[in-house]
């Protein structure tokens, strides 16, 4: 019997990170020594292969996998800088059309004979791309942000991924932005958990960093970046992996932002 883990990492709303999460925390695992497989399920949208800087080196999707016109080693995508993450593509938009979530099934079971980490980028929403990779997922992981909409459309998908039996759902906070926060302009940490009744697995700050690294197709999580989203992630997959990390205070980390701040504009010189 196979130990590797099977998760869905989805959300109910668009846009709010979730294959940006997708790619880093595989780069994190994957630099931790566990070996980790990125599945792209958004077969209508699919960009972690842009985001992992990988689109060059799509020959076979899981399309042709299913089809059986390829083994599935051959189109596997190995990341070069990262050689224990690897790549399976989505195929073409029309797949959408013919999948089943019995498909699904067939490609994560064969991923989970070779990786400890089996991860799904799940389109956003509860259509039926939702449906199909659901059905493959043994544990989840939703991710929204701190709006009102979000966390609605989010609250939903948690619903369905309790009619399917997924377990454990953890819960992973983005572009958290303390001083909003602070100023209650913004749903708190404790209102989103009270609302959606998930553990919390992370909080990730708002980083300019996250955009600078996905337009360049390397996520923070590769390069050592010391950026606080980079932080983040890197204590997810350590906390996914069974690690006592604590998690970070948003008003504590607002305080010591503006500080650093003071203390950058002290050491300015001026002419």
């Amino acid at each position: 019997m196979t130990n590797s883990r099977t998760i869905l990492i989805c959300s109910g709303k668009g846009g709010v990170g979730k294959t940006t999460l997708t790619a880093n925390l595989g780069i994190a695992l994957a630099g931790q020594g566990a070996r980790t497989v990125v599945l792209d399920a958004d077969f209508g949208l699919r960009n972690l292969d842009l985001l992992l800087g990988l689109e060059n080196r799509i020959v076979y999707t899981a399309q042709e996998v299913l089809a059986e016109s390829c083994r599935l080693d051959q189109a596997l995508v190995k990341h070069k800088q990262e050689p224990n993450l690897a790549l399976l593509p989505a195929g073409n938009p029309r797949m959408l059309e013919w999948l089943k979530p019995e498909d699904m099934q067939t490609i994560a079971g064969m991923l989970s004979e070779s990786f400890d980490y089996v991860l799904i980028d799940c389109p956003a929403g509860i259509e039926d791309g939702f449906k199909n990779a659901v059905a493959a997922a043994k544990e989840a992981i939703v991710i929204t942000t701190p709006e009102v909409s979000a966390v609605r459309d989010a609250d939903r998908v948690i619903g369905l991924l309790n009619t399917h039996g997924v377990s454990p759902v953890q819960l992973v906070l983005n572009r958290v932005r303390p001083k909003m926060m602070a100023n209650q302009e913004m749903l708190a940490v404790d209102d989103v958990t009270d609302i959606l009744a998930l553990p919390l697995l992370g909080l990730v700050l708002e980083d300019e960093q996250v955009i600078v690294s996905t337009n360049r197709g390397e996520p923070l999580t590769l390069n050592g970046s010391a950026s606080p989203a980079a932080k983040a992630y890197g204590h997810i997959a350590r906390r996914l992996q069974g690690e006592d990390v604590p998690l970070m205070d948003p008003a504590k980390d607002g305080r010591r932002g503006i500080r650093a701040r003071v203390r950058q504009l002290m050491q300015t010189k001026i002419f």
